[in-house]
């Protein structure tokens, strides 16, 4: 039984790091898997589920070790795994890929990609949503709508027609004005 204080690890310092680096790629491969809506859009499952996780993985990271040398190995491991990730997918497209994915495309041509919706579990009414809180009032407005790899819906809006006749008129007017003066 180890005799715990305040600094004395009760597990050695290379088991913590080793625990610690399966916990972080096992979330990583576990939310990857999740798809991107679990980034973008925390609803209150959502957020049951990430705490419950961070909560049931404590141990795994721990063991029995409470002490402060301890938590401070696991803290510092965390960073500097995820430091190595994100240095890794900038450098390496197929790393990038491969760990973040790409953003898909849930709207386009004036339809929805049902495959992708279903697939990402994105509702229509979520999509709308989406679309409102950026100023649309219907599809018939937008060009796309893409799913971005950190989970926030981009809206790409069609060329305003009537802005762009109201424009034209404007760029006539002033020809007239300059060729008059």
């Amino acid at each position: 039984m180890c005799h715990e204080t305040l600094t004395h690890l009760c597990i050695p310092a290379t088991e913590k790091i080793l625990r610690t680096v399966a916990v972080y790629s096992f979330l990583v491969v576990g939310l990857r898997l999740a798809g991107k809506r679990e980034l973008g859009q925390l609803n209150p499952f959502d957020l049951v589920v990430l705490i419950t996780i961070a909560n049931a993985v404590q141990n795994a990271i721990i063991g029995p070790d409470n002490t402060l040398t301890g938590g401070l190995i696991g803290g510092a491991v965390l960073l500097v795994v995820n430091y190595g990730v994100a240095r890794l997918t900038y450098r390496f497209a197929a790393a990038d890929r491969l760990l973040v994915g790409k953003e898909s495309t849930l709207f386009a041509d004036g339809k929805l990609n049902k495959r992708i919706l279903q697939r990402e579990r994105i509702t229509r009414e979520e999509l709308m949503a989406a679309a409102r809180n950026q100023g649309v009032r219907s599809l018939e407005e937008v060009d796309r709508i893409v799913l971005e790899t950190n989970g926030v819906m981009s809206v790409i809006m069609k060329e305003d027609l009537n802005l762009r006749a109201v424009l034209a008129e404007l760029r006539d007017l002033k020809k007239l004005v300059s060729a008059k003066g």
